[in-house]
């Protein structure tokens, strides 16, 4: 009973027979095989345009080889003070660029605005003292469980190209924000404005696998040298790609994040019944943000829960993930077991 991430769950058994089907035979090495060329193919179809598709096996990796395209070692990178650049990348980013800022900024729900950074563009644009203006990163879904509509990246996305910015999407949960929007993935991303996207897998199906799309191919020749330089190149590449292609096969990506939206959904709804609990952002995707008391997280963890308690250990914010293999048992014990602990705490106010 385990809610601490989409990180601590096993894979979905269409990608291991797929690897297992990988294994057999010989093909050509370093991405020069049918599997990876069929993962591109696919992409294309999903987001109806021509791109290109490089697989890497970190989400660290997609989002620190994508910005380093984007921003030169003396540019700024605007995201949200939440974003995982900012927070869980060990300063990934600054390193694959060749030391390019961040600005993390704050935002309600994990979320920028371009009403917030118009203010900030071009700010010191030409201004040798200062990081330059370079790039805008987005998360989706974001760090707070909610979603970026279209039209919020889109006036992103016009606020980029009017001052000569690049778009970069970390989608490390796109295929949650995807089935909770009514939008396409074309919408979502270079309809919008969007450049490159980290397109995830690992935390919704995959074992180790993402995909950096390009959909301005004039960045493509750089990025492959940049993938190898950093170690990211794969021999046997078609290990990365072989859970890509099952993870794109019959909409399996969608049916996962469907799943896991629709549990994390249902947890909030219950939690939202208990008295003393609050949620602390919109749930949009499979992220739930609940405040507690804490005789209750207590009584969870006793129950055998596991969850983070996201604003420190001494605080009562958790956050609780699902995920694609989440199983509706699980989610209806833990709102029982939050009731009841939650009845006792109540009872000893009183």
């Amino acid at each position: 009973m385990d809610f601490r991430s989409d990180n601590v769950t096993g894979a979905a058994p269409e990608i291991l027979k797929a690897l297992v089907e990988a294994a057999s035979g010989t093909v050509s090495s370093y991405g020069e095989d049918p599997i990876t060329a069929r993962v591109e193919e696919k992409l294309k179809a999903i987001f109806e345009c021509d791109l290109a598709a490089f697989p890497v096996a970190t989400g660290t990796a997609a989002n620190s080889l994508s910005l380093s395209l984007l921003s030169p070692a003396w540019g700024a990178v605007f995201c949200h003070e939440g974003a995982h650049i900012a927070v869980d990348e060990c300063g990934a980013p600054e390193f694959f660029t060749g030391g390019a800022k961040l600005i993390d900024l704050p935002g309600a729900d994990g979320k920028l605005t371009a009403s917030q950074l118009v203010e900030l563009i071009p700010g010191s644009l030409g201004v040798v003292h200062h990081a330059q203006p370079a790039a805008i990163s987005l998360t989706q879904a974001t760090e707070a469980g909610t979603c970026y509509r279209p039209d919020e990246v889109a006036a992103i996305g016009e606020l980029a190209r009017r001052h000569g910015l690049r778009l970069h999407m970390d989608g490390a949960r796109f295929a949650n924000a995807l089935a909770f929007l009514n939008a396409t993935p074309a919408e979502m991303t270079w309809r919008a404005g969007v450049d490159i996207l980290s397109f995830g897998a690992t935390k919704n199906g995959a074992l180790a696998a993402e995909a950096v799309v390009i959909f301005d191919k004039t960045l493509v020749r750089e990025f492959g040298f940049r993938r190898k330089r950093a170690g990211h190149l794969f021999s046997k590449m078609r290990f990365l790609s072989a859970q890509l292609d099952a993870y794109l096969s019959g909409d399996l990506w969608l049916k996962h994040a469907r799943h896991a939206n629709a549990m994390a959904r249902r947890l909030a709804d219950g939690l939202a019944s208990v008295p003393g609990v609050s949620l602390a952002h919109p749930v949009e995707a499979n992220e739930v943000f609940a405040d507690l008391p804490e005789t209750a997280i207590r009584g969870l963890e006793a129950d055998g829960f596991r969850c983070y308690r996201w604003l420190g250990e001494d605080k009562q914010r958790l956050r609780l993930v699902t995920a694609f293999n989440t199983r509706p048992a699980d989610v209806e014990a833990f709102i029982a077991s939050a009731r009841r602990h939650a009845a006792k705490a109540n009872e000893r106010v009183a």
